[in-house]
């Protein structure tokens, strides 16, 4: 049995498929392969006889041969509804893929631009953009506390409570701090840098002009409506073009470069947690790879036994 075509169980499978559950030709042809690769696995064994520890050991096979974490997981989701089918029609005592589980996939660092990179994307804004103040004051102020863009367009002018309103977050002025509330309603206070608090400043004064309706929101459009999350990232996306800066940047791009220059100096992951507002140590301790390379040139300057 050397493929899926000379196997009348798959074949009766796929032609379900067609028929009866009315998939594309390219997704039954997808299927077609999987299972000519479960079949050619089992070296003429009836599929049947397969066990959970043939299927994991093809499984790893896979792996090793360079297969996506992606690709692997499809597989199986192949092969387990295959299963599921042929224990309709024969008698089957277990389904051999129930249980197991595709490799993870690679965590994907988050991108974060370098510290030259990053002030000058917040600080410098030419004179051809509309509305500089405002995206001044957004842009430092994402970068300068590592706010989510959720939170920043949720700030408040102030700390309002009144009839059924209360702030979700604000900047207090006085103290250089940003009371922000995040996933799952965890609220929580991060600094605000000397620049961010400049910029907000100048942003209040236009800010005045375009209260119209709803006096609460700090962050307005001309239209004098609360900023919306995709406005900013339009506004970001544009304003990194205008300067020059190549990268595909968004406003998560500024959290991502504000913890990394924050624990690149600091080396205090905690105070990063805390920062970010993340539940888990394990969410913040990614952006230690980020800052790896830094370190690798920090060790060949100066370990005495290091590789020149």
């Amino acid at each position: 049995m050397s493929g899926a075509a000379q196997d009348p169980g798959i074949s009766q499978y796929l032609e379900m498929l067609r028929t009866q559950r009315n998939l594309s030709p390219h997704t039954v042809s997808s299927y077609q392969l999987d299972l000519a690769d479960l079949a050619s696995f089992a070296k003429g064994k009836d599929l049947v006889s397969l066990t959970y520890f043939d299927v994991r050991r093809l499984t790893s096979i896979k792996h090793a041969e360079g297969l996506s974490a992606r690709s692997i997981a499809r597989k199986l989701s192949c092969w387990r509804g295959y299963y599921r089918w042929l224990a309709e029609h024969v008698n089957l005592a277990a389904n051999p893929v129930d249980g197991i589980k595709a490799p993870k996939k690679a965590k994907s660092l988050p991108k974060a631009l370098g510290a030259d990179d990053a002030v000058r994307l917040v600080s410098h804004m030419p004179g051809n953009e509309a509305t500089p103040s405002a995206n001044r004051a957004m842009f430092e102020l994402l970068y300068s506390s590592g706010l989510r863009v959720s939170e920043l367009v949720g700030l408040d002018v102030a700390d309002i409570s009144e009839n059924a309103y209360a702030s979700l977050g604000w900047v207090d002025m006085a103290q250089a701090e940003v009371h922000v509330t995040g996933k799952g309603n965890k609220q929580r206070i991060v600094p605000v840098g000397k620049p961010a608090l400049d910029a907000l400043r100048d942003w209040l004064r236009v800010r005045t002009t375009l209260v119209k309706a709803d006096p609460h929101p700090l962050f307005l459009t001309e239209r004098g409506t609360r900023m919306s999350v995709r406005l900013v990232q339009l506004r970001l996306k544009a304003h990194a073009q205008i300067i020059g800066i190549p990268a595909d940047v968004h406003p998560h791009v500024l959290r991502h470069s504000f913890a990394s220059h924050v624990l690149q100096s600091s080396g205090d992951l905690r105070a990063v947690q805390e920062m970010l507002g993340h539940s888990s140590i394990a969410a913040t301790q990614v952006y230690t790879s980020l800052d790896f390379q830094h370190l690798a040139k920090v060790y060949d300057a100066s370990h005495p036994r290091a590789k020149k």
